[in-house]
């Protein structure tokens, strides 16, 4: 599945010779699989670990290895006969420099300037920026020198994502182990998003079904997997915003680059909310909040008996709201976007819903379809305006639909 920030992105991956560098081929098989256009430059000790031809199988590209080889440039607006010159032309092509992994030997020739292999080269020649992930022993990770080169190479501008603790190539445990594959992945997507069109707002996002207790072992919920919720976070994210995702309990792991804060109750969600959104460019409310609470929670577990069992429940806070309430107070965010899941009546409710809680723009979606409800990775909505406006969108991934909602939160936010 292509992922837009990474859709057509030049991405030269680096491999240096470390254990590691196995999991590099995985790393250059998924940014492939991202959309992303992946040339692999291996230094002569990588080649010792893996071989090229792996590289070459999993991005349909040539292998580069070689800082003295010439051959005819192959780009479809190249002249005629002209000739490479390999670390000139990776260099002005790259969207991003990333090395994975990177040893203390590689991290210390960048820091120094060293241009002895064609990886080298092309980091001294490049203006794309440059993600790191070192792996290494955990001494040599530690030596003053290692960190020195780090903290010089993060002065000029470079990304490290990791080392991370874990099981090294010596049988020790320690810090110097690279980071997944994965999370290497997110992190590229970071960097290259720092400049979208997005870059500087603060943007706030909510995921997930709150729970409310009914006693220490039960509560009550709802079916929402934070799926759009995470994707809106993603989103925002990859364009360059500051993101904040208020999440109720998932399954999901928390996304790279983005400040997640965990919550469970819609009061715990109220207080983050409020906190976070006041001031920010928007609010996404797309967490499914309980309308209602246990109006009395159980100090210990409620035993079985024969007979039924009877729950008071009580409103919980509404939170947008108060939302609506502080935007009237010249506070809270600029733009309000909600989201209404309904199974009947749905574009009724959906504008119910827009004017009472005074929202700019809301996301109504009839989570009965089996192709857009709840935990799955398509929706389908129909986006309404404050202004009467109406837009249904076909069915698509939750990630291009986080994407058209951030392309009409950015116009609603230059209005």
């Amino acid at each position: 599945m292509n992922i837009r920030v990474l859709h057509n992105k030049r991405i030269v991956l680096g491999v240096t010779g470390g254990v590691a560098a196995y999991k590099a081929a995985f790393l250059a098989s998924r940014l492939t699989q991202a959309g992303a256009i992946v040339d692999v430059v291996m230094t002569e000790a990588a080649t010792r670990f893996v071989a090229p031809l792996t590289f070459q199988a999993v991005t349909r590209r040539a292998v580069h290895t070689d800082i003295f080889a010439l051959s005819p440039d192959s780009e479809p607006d190249a002249r005629a006969g002209e000739l490479q010159i390999p670390h000139i032309t990776l260099a002005k092509s790259a969207n991003l420099l990333l090395i994975a992994p990177a040893t203390g030997n590689t991290l210390a020739k960048l820091a120094h300037g060293l241009a002895d292999n064609l990886l080298t080269a092309i980091a001294l020649a490049t203006s794309a920026p440059l993600l790191i992930a070192p792996a290494m022993e955990s001494e040599m990770w530690a030596h003053p020198a290692t960190q020195a080169n780090v903290a010089t190479l993060v002065e000029r501008g470079a990304t490290l994502v990791g080392p991370a603790a874990g099981h090294l190539a010596s049988g020790a445990e320690g810090v110097g182990r690279m980071s997944e594959p994965e999370e290497i992945l997110e992190m590229a997507r970071v960097v290259l998003g720092q400049k979208g069109d997005l870059a500087g707002r603060r943007m706030v996002v909510s995921a997930g079904g709150t729970r409310e207790a009914i006693d220490p072992v039960r509560f009550i919920s709802n079916r929402s997997s934070g799926k759009m919720g995470f994707a809106l976070a993603l989103a925002a994210r990859d364009r360059g915003a500051h993101v904040t995702l208020v999440t109720a309990p998932t399954a999901l792991p928390n996304p790279v680059g983005v400040d997640t804060v965990q919550v469970e109750s819609a009061a715990e969600m109220r207080d983050a909310i409020l906190s976070a959104s006041d001031g920010a460019d928007a609010l996404v409310m797309a967490a499914a909040v309980a309308d209602y609470r246990p109006g009395e929670v159980a100090e210990q577990k409620i035993k079985k008996t024969d007979g039924a069992l009877t729950l008071r429940l009580t409103h919980t806070p509404d939170i947008l709201a108060e939302v609506a309430r502080l935007r009237e107070l010249g506070r809270g965010p600029k733009v309000t976007v909600g989201f209404a899941a309904e199974t009947e009546d749905l574009l009724t409710n959906a504008r119910e819903k827009l004017q009472y809680k005074r929202l700019d723009l809301i996301a109504a979606n009839d989570v009965s379809a089996a192709d857009a409800g709840f935990a799955v990775d398509t929706n389908r909505v129909t986006l309404l305006s404050a202004d009467g406006t109406a837009e249904a969108l076909p069915l698509m991934s939750k990630e291009e639909v986080a994407h058209t909602i951030w392309d009409r939160v950015s116009s609603l936010i230059q209005e």
